[in-house]
């Protein structure tokens, strides 16, 4: 018996073809987003709080992030190895007695510091627990007052086009930094040790697995898995820290990876002095953080009308979501 209506090519007259509707749209990105979420949140040893991780910026960058695990070329461990997968970055090994001495000659004119106004959104909550930094590069050229203080490292970072950010960094002793995820994974983590305590007091942990600082060694990680440094030591901590660009399997991939960074991460950019640009998320950054100084203020007076504000805004956007 033949079929009512042929088994190929367009369905008969009066019989609509079946195409998604919208709603089933919605719900199937809804679904891809909340998976992608679990995802981040499970990934690892090491995860914060259901909580903290509802509101957290990994959270909301999800999606993107599992989409640049799922196409890197490098190993997804807490931890690489630099000289094995970064060959090009060698150099700075190979001369980081010359990189030192202009850390060290900066430090002693106090310019590795804390941002003297709130315009460095990605670092702002690491200053008040003694961490400091001096910007070389941010996902553009050198800053022109690193170009004049470092003209040594900044000739060096330009010859190697991966490194996307770096930066001098300081940990006093006493200081740390909280236990965190960066939000973006289209970049890994270089650590290069210049002045370091040579302790295993001062030390980085990433996903539960620590590292400890030397002289003239450097490390590399993954830095959206959850990490935390203390230096509890007697002696100061300063290091090369650079961002470098995550290598993708995929030409459409690296493509993403890199119009994500020159749109979005570069925005990020923050001066050390004035003559240096200031990112347009930065310049915004100031009037959040009003904002967030008075969410503060209600949490010290009533920490029940401060949760009760912070989840109704959860409920009403995944509302809004529901209802769109």
């Amino acid at each position: 018996m033949a079929p009512p209506f042929p088994t190929h090519g367009p369905p008969p007259p009066g019989r609509p073809a079946r195409s998604l509707d919208v709603p089933t749209v919605k719900w199937v990105f809804v679904f891809l987003f909340l998976a992608a979420a679990v995802y981040v949140h499970f990934r690892g040893r090491v995860r914060h709080r259901l909580g903290r991780q509802l509101l957290d910026h990994s959270t909301f960058m999800a999606p993107i992030n599992v989409l640049m695990y799922a196409c890197s070329k490098v190993p997804t461990t807490p931890y690489l190895k630099p000289d094995e997968h970064f060959p090009e970055l060698e150099p700075l090994r190979a001369r980081w007695r010359e990189v030192r001495a202009e850390a060290l000659h900066l430090r002693e004119m106090q310019q590795i510091k804390a941002a003297d106004q709130y315009n460095d959104v990605g670092f702002n909550s690491f200053f008040r627990r003694g961490w400091k930094r001096f910007y070389l590069k941010w996902y553009d050229e050198a800053h022109p007052s690193a170009a004049e203080l470092c003209p040594v490292t900044t000739q060096l970072l330009r010859e190697v086009p991966s490194v996307k950010a770096a930066m001098f960094t300081e940990l006093p002793p006493g200081s740390e930094l909280r236990p965190h995820r960066d939000p973006y994974a289209g970049s890994l983590r270089l650590h290069l040790g210049l002045e370091t305590p040579n302790d295993d007091a001062c030390f980085i942990d990433v996903d539960g697995q620590r590292y400890s600082w030397r002289d003239g060694e450097w490390t590399m990680f993954d830095e959206t898995y959850i990490h935390w440094a203390q230096n509890g030591s007697q002696h100061n901590r300063i290091i090369l820290f650079c961002d470098i660009e995550r290598p993708m399997r995929f030409g459409w991939a690296r493509g993403l990876n890199r119009f994500i960074a020159k749109r979005l991460i570069a925005a990020g950019a923050s001066p050390n002095s004035e003559g240096d640009k200031t990112g347009a998320i930065n310049k915004i950054f100031k009037y959040f953080y009003a904002l967030r100084l008075k969410s503060k203020a209600l949490k010290e007076r009533s920490k029940g009308t401060y949760y009760f504000f912070k989840y109704a805004f959860v409920v009403a956007v995944i509302a809004l979501i529901v209802w769109l």
